[in-house]
């Protein structure tokens, strides 16, 4: 099993501010570390809310997932949810479906290490728009990649 954050895009056709990866409409791109200066920057373009939408509506969900306190939903249609079950997570498929939607039960520590996983992903990414923001903006780069981290959930790169 693998989580990751991503973040739905469209395509920038027309767009030349900067550079900006090619990407169809309504595709999805991974947010890591190891994104291309091209795909920062098609995230730069697209940015409003990472997760909504995209699999992992709220990264910190998860973490009320694992200490036994929510749930967390993820996806649309169908409508896909995660819930603390004793030891487990039990991901079901479409909770607001039939009584026999696919359901898939992982220990939670297997869980805990799938969300560390994308804290790292997304704290990649953080350090790596970061970079470009001091590159492409110097006077601006706290100020953006501190509004980036806010809405990132994530402490500012250092």
């Amino acid at each position: 099993m693998v989580m990751q954050p991503v973040l739905e895009i469209s395509a920038a056709d027309g767009f030349a501010l900067w550079p900006v990866g090619e990407h169809e409409s309504y595709g999805y791109l991974v947010l890591n570390g190891e994104l291309t200066p091209a795909e920062v920057g098609t995230v730069d373009t697209v940015f409003v809310e990472p997760g909504c939408c995209n699999g992992l509506e709220t990264w910190r969900d998860w973490l009320d997932v694992l200490d036994g306190t929510g749930c967390a939903y993820f996806g649309h249609d169908p409508s896909s949810v995660a819930e603390p079950v004793g030891g487990i997570v039990r991901l079901t498929l479409d909770a607001h479906g039939a009584d026999d939607s696919p359901v898939i039960e992982l220990p939670a520590d297997q869980v805990r290490r799938l969300v560390a996983g994308a804290q790292q992903d997304l704290q990649g990414f953080l350090s790596l728009a970061g970079t470009r923001a001091e590159r492409h903006l110097p006077a601006h780069a706290a100020a953006v990649t501190g509004a980036l981290a806010r809405a990132l959930d994530l402490a500012p790169a250092q």
